[in-house]
């Protein structure tokens, strides 16, 4: 994949925000797939989760059209998330303020700027977490509107993003 993979846009988080938005004025409309990268995401309450929303035009899109599924990893078990009619997207695992803990995840974004299409994700992520754990996710969404997509919103679901890169990029055809 080396080479393939154009930066598009990059939010480096340092002090406490209610969201982050990468895209909008700065998407490149060229590209099938979009990759979104985070990196080292810190929140600032325990037990709380991150969503996802898409931007048509720049505004995120708020209507209850996201649909989820998803595997937990967690040590030797594993548990089941599912959501439908949802007005975001359910994508990370409980995370935490204690020392060491932390969320990384690779998003792939398909059919965003296909105003005929739903826009779909993957997603894969892992966390040190609040209990102290190591958790992982897998799983994928859908915005169930046909519409062209221009960017994407990470939410602190109950709490503020204090740190953390999050970098979108287009892939290469």
């Amino acid at each position: 994949m080396a080479g393939s993979l154009i930066k598009i846009d990059e939010e480096i988080v340092t002090s406490a925000v209610a969201s982050v938005t990468l895209g909008g004025t700065d998407w490149d409309s060229s590209y099938d797939v979009y990759m979104v990268k985070i990196n080292k995401l810190e929140v600032d309450t325990d037990n709380t989760d991150l969503k996802l929303r898409f931007t048509e035009s720049g505004t995120p899109n708020t209507t209850a059209n996201y649909d989820t599924a998803s595997k937990v990893l967690i040590s030797t078990t594993f548990t089941e998330n599912s959501q439908v009619n949802a007005t975001s997207a359910d994508f990370s695992v409980n995370l935490g303020t204690g020392t060491g803990e932390q969320f990384n995840a690779i998003l792939y974004i398909f059919n965003a700027n296909n105003s005929s299409e739903y826009t779909f994700y993957t997603t894969e992520n892992t966390a040190y977490d609040y209990v102290p754990r190591l958790l992982g996710k897998q799983g994928g969404g859908v915005l169930t509107v046909a519409s062209a997509v221009d960017g994407v919103q990470i939410i602190g679901d109950g709490t503020d993003i204090d740190n953390g890169t999050f970098t979108l990029y287009g892939l290469a055809k």
